[in-house]
């Protein structure tokens, strides 16, 4: 075993679905339809197996942090103000994130303990285009030096102060770019819910100049999802295709130009981007914090979950 492995506890899929013990199933087929991201083919089967145990354990952990948060309050002698419960989800493009993310805030909103559930993209806290451009790293977006990382970093740090609310930038996906004079206002919820590529990476310096300060530094639980790239790529290039004859439709599209191109054309195109781009930063950036997180939660070839792995305590 190696010492990495040490540090988890490993459980394949029938026996993490058994986990569930009586957490009730709260969400219908035509719940999903909207959480779904493009090529998902998650069903109900994926969430009562694989996203029901987690929110049976996040529940139990949230609970135990609120009155951990309640004694001291109480040893101090003074009033602890409500501090959300900051859950990070990190991982590869086209892993899934956006859609495990949106169906675990479906789940946790539905718990009575903790009914505001947040969820915050990091793509709103990427530099707009000018400012990628003009650093000559427009062609490295994604990667650690693309986001304004102080301002995600303060963004956080607002809401462990327990801050009366919080913003955060809009990216669209249409534009490829960051809204101007849109924002996301977070009012002191429950659980927040921070997805993005290099959660688990990204950091910053310090006042003190020993001092490194990581957004990862402000969550309570943290989960990578992870598989072999082979599979990651094969599901970006199908993506790829598909938004092809979706959003990259749109007039306004960052990426119109890519609507045009054959079957093959769009293949290769995705597979060059895979190789410069997104594999680059999943292999340098991404995949080596998978081993910082509190769960890391593994795909097969078919999407669909073949073992978890718990950091134990």
């Amino acid at each position: 075993m190696t010492e990495a492995a040490a540090r988890y506890l490993t459980f394949d899929r029938d026996e993490w679905a058994d986990l569930r013990a009586a957490t009730p199933l709260t969400l219908r087929e035509k719940d999903l339809i909207g959480l779904r991201g493009i090529n998902d083919r998650i069903d109900l089967d994926e969430v009562a197996a694989v996203y029901l145990p987690l929110t049976r354990l996040l529940n139990l952990y949230v609970a135990a942090t609120q009155n951990l948060h309640k004694v001291s309050a109480a040893f101090l002698g003074t009033l602890s103000p409500k501090v959300p419960y900051i859950i990070g989800v990190a991982g590869s493009v086209a892993v899934g994130k956006s859609t495990f993310a949106r169906i675990l805030q479906a789940l946790l909103a539905r718990w009575p303990d903790h009914p505001q559930v947040d969820l915050i993209t990091t793509d709103g806290f990427l530099y707009p285009n000018r400012v990628l451009t003009e650093r000559g790293i427009m062609n490295r977006k994604g990667f650690p030096e693309s986001y304004d990382t102080r301002r995600l970093i303060e963004f956080l740090r607002q809401l462990k102060s327990g801050a009366e609310e919080a913003t955060a930038p809009v990216y669209s996906h249409v534009v490829y770019d960051i809204v101007d004079g849109d924002e996301v206002v977070v009012r002191r919820p429950d659980i927040v819910i921070v997805e993005g590529l290099n959660v688990l990476q990204v950091g910053t310096r310090g006042a003190d100049a020993d001092t490194a300060e990581f957004v990862s530094d402000y969550f309570d639980f943290s989960i990578f999802l992870d598989a072999d790239e082979s599979h990651i790529e094969e599901w970006y290039v199908q993506r790829f295709l598909k938004l092809r004859d979706t959003v990259f439709q749109n007039p306004d599209s960052f990426f119109q130009h890519f609507a045009q191109l054959s079957i093959d054309e769009a293949i290769e195109t995705a597979r060059n981007i895979w190789r410069e781009i997104n594999g680059k930063n999943l292999r340098e950036n991404i995949e080596p914090t998978k081993a910082r997180a509190s769960l890391i939660v593994r795909k097969g070839a078919d999407h669909r979950v073949t073992n978890v792995s718990l950091r134990r305590l």
